[in-house]
């Protein structure tokens, strides 16, 4: 049976649409660290390189290649983990989609080991050409203790949620250990509404 992180994980995946606090184990993921607007070509380049090698590893066995533990499963989401540069900060400056820091990446199955995953790696490169997979890290990482929420509708408005996240962590005393938060992009922006569009948004707190 294919394994649906939809299904079985759902408190990481499909929070509700409200403040609910989770605790993130250990996971661990293909990862790009970049800068700047995502609304440009080059982050676009960035995530089809990211999903080149989650698919390369998904579809293993029709290379000929059954990992030890593999199992099916579907591939995870997007992610990506965003602050602002530290200029910016230290400014002042308001918010520009230009000064924006992030680490995007896609989890892969614990099955996935270091040297798998960059086997996978070199032989998707090879096949599917990206000047960016010369950026492409595999890294293990734990949110640990987090404040996370459903937030349906453009990444721009995004902010509402984030009020509402800030509130409840007033309310109950909460402080958030980072100033970068983590989003999970559960819709396809190509393929849905604005509107309609599902992004985990999560705080990473204070033990």
């Amino acid at each position: 049976m294919k394994y649906e992180w939809r299904k079985q994980e759902k408190e990481l995946y499909i929070p509700k649409a409200k403040p609910t606090e989770v605790t993130v184990p250990k996971q661990q993921f293909y990862t790009i660290t970049g800068k700047g607007d995502p609304n440009n070509e080059h982050f676009s380049e960035e995530i089809a390189a990211l999903y080149a090698m989650a698919y390369g590893i998904r579809m293993m066995p029709k290379r000929g290649v059954i990992p030890e533990g593999y199992f099916e499963y579907t591939v995870y989401p997007l992610e990506g983990i965003w602050t602002m540069s530290d200029e910016a900060i230290a400014e002042g400056r308001a918010f520009n989609k230009a000064d924006l820091v992030y680490k995007i990446m896609i989890r892969q199955p614990e099955f996935v080991t270091e040297e798998l995953a960059l086997q996978n790696l070199a032989e998707i490169s090879e096949k599917k050409p990206n000047p960016n997979n010369n950026n492409i890290k595999f890294e293990t990482i734990e949110d640990g203790k987090c404040l996370q929420m459903l937030h349906v509708g453009p990444y721009d408005d995004e902010v509402k949620t984030f009020e509402i996240m800030t509130s409840y962590c007033e309310e109950h005393k909460l402080k958030k250990r980072r100033l970068d938060h983590r989003e999970i992009y559960l819709s396809d922006p190509r393929k849905s509404a604005p509107e309609k569009m599902k992004t985990v948004l999560r705080y990473f707190l204070e033990e």
